[in-house]
């Protein structure tokens, strides 16, 4: 059986605990994660999988259980222990019976206010986590006995490092400040020289901002966020979608977009809502 990202949003809403970030970390931190499996394994004896599309920034995995299978792109990775797992592809994790994982999902780490790190080095592979967490931290939040725990403590400890550096003025945090714009104003038009400059900073500068704290040039990660959140949109309510909502010119640039952001066989998923939106455009015309 396999789980698609905005498809099946029974699964990933009810068979996850999904907590959104306290205020503070917003600009860094999107959720915090862990899945609850164990009444699936009786209905998926052999396992299951679940598919997630493309996203920005990236996610911080603890195993909380036995080896797990996750594949990025066409790359298949055998994973024991925890992990730093970009998002700017595709993936899909294999789970089988024991499988227990816990996750920070990032826009921009924290870390980056303490050490020197480029994350356009990271791509493509699953990295060790030791690096990017402290190990006590590690250690204490496998001890915890719940999800709530776990998330009550890593939210002090990524709190304690954000207050060391309030009032300053960093890459990582003109980075943070862009996302969080593109998120809550749908801001997907405005030129990146126009985003640059109201930083004092040149259009170059910011690529390589936004290079380091995410991996992500500019421009992919502003389409990255623009088509996911256009999606969604279309699949929760295609009778009220708009493309331009979103930046789009028309039907077929939001289309285009789609079917590279999608995956064959899920665009055919979509074709109830894909239609709606053909009807729409057709009648404007």
């Amino acid at each position: 059986m396999q789980h698609i990202e905005f498809l099946h949003t029974d699964h990933f809403n009810q068979q996850y605990h999904r907590i959104k970030a306290v205020e503070e970390l917003l600009p860094y931190i999107d959720f915090f994660w862990e899945t609850r499996f164990d009444e699936l394994w009786n209905i998926y004896p052999d396992g299951f999988s679940d598919v997630l599309f493309p996203n920005t920034g990236y996610t911080y995995l603890i195993n909380l259980g036995s080896p797990f299978v996750m594949q990025i792109g066409n790359r298949k990775f055998n994973m024991k222990t925890d992990g730093f797992l970009p998002r700017h592809d595709a993936l899909e994790c294999y789970h089988k019976s024991g499988n227990k994982l816990f996750g920070i999902k990032f826009k921009v780490s924290p870390i980056l206010l303490e050490k020197k790190i480029n994350f356009s080095e990271y791509r493509d592979y699953i990295f060790p986590l030791s690096y990017l967490v402290d190990k006590t931290v590690l250690d204490q939040v496998k001890k915890c006995g719940s999800f709530h725990e776990r998330v009550y403590l890593l939210t002090a400890y990524f709190k304690q490092t954000l207050n060391r550096y309030a009032g300053t003025s960093t890459p990582v945090h003109i980075v943070s400040e862009v996302l969080k714009n593109w998120e809550t104003c749908n801001d997907f038009t405005t030129s990146i020289e126009d985003i640059a400059a109201r930083y004092n900073i040149s259009s170059r500068t910011l690529q390589r901002y936004f290079e380091a704290a995410t991996g992500m040039s500019t421009k992919q990660a502003r389409q990255t966020l623009r088509i996911r959140r256009a999606t969604e949109k279309l699949v929760m309510s295609p009778e009220t979608f708009d493309s331009s909502d979103y930046g789009y010119y028309d039907h077929s640039h939001f289309y285009k977009h789609l079917r590279q952001f999608l995956q064959k066989d899920t665009i055919s998923r979509l074709q109830f809502h894909l239609r709606l939106l053909e009807k729409k455009h057709e009648h404007r015309q």
